[in-house]
């Protein structure tokens, strides 16, 4: 893979059981994107940090988001000049559903344009942060090729995956 891979968890960040995590082990050159606090996540605060990785990094990157990470991506490609090869989107939450966490702040409204990347969104059946049918539609309004993989929860460490090779599959082909 001559792409830089740049791991983006969404609220909490991803413990050492998440897929994205196993990754990030399993391939020295996967970089996390280190936001301040994980916890508490401002949308202005994680896009300057997104943005200066990947101004350093350059336009060989491909971003690889787990939920909230998703609307993170998808509010830099709105406001950046910068360019990269694509990104893998997963588990998209619905910013307007019940579960969406009330301490992220500055993640909606969800915006609804082309991506300028290729993007790839994968969903699950049954996630209680956003919908499958949420998801393509999202999927749709960005342009971006949308894997629905069945039942497989926040599609997280509690999902059961392991390091998720259907997934590491999709990323070698934005990386291709």
């Amino acid at each position: 893979m001559n792409s830089t891979v740049l791991i983006l968890p969404g609220i909490g960040n991803s413990g050492p059981e998440h897929w994205q995590s196993l990754w990030e082990q399993a391939n020295p050159s996967f970089a996390r994107v280190q936001q301040r606090d994980w916890d508490h996540p401002v949308c202005s605060a994680w896009l300057d940090t997104l943005e200066q990785t990947v101004a350093h990094v350059g336009g060989n990157a491909v971003l690889v988001a787990h939920s909230l990470a998703c609307l993170l991506v998808v509010q830099w490609a709105a406001k950046t000049h910068l360019r990269i090869q694509g990104a893998l989107l997963v588990a998209p939450p619905n910013p307007d559903g019940l579960s969406f966490p009330r301490e992220a702040v500055g993640f909606s409204p969800l915006l609804l344009k082309p991506l300028p990347f290729s993007s790839i969104v994968v969903a699950s059946t049954n996630d209680s942060y956003g919908s499958v049918e949420f998801a393509r539609s999202a999927a749709a309004a960005w342009g971006s090729r949308f894997v629905d993989i069945g039942p497989a929860g926040h599609i997280n460490s509690e999902s059961g995956l392991g390091e998720w090779n259907e997934g590491l599959l999709l990323l070698q082909q934005l990386a291709a």
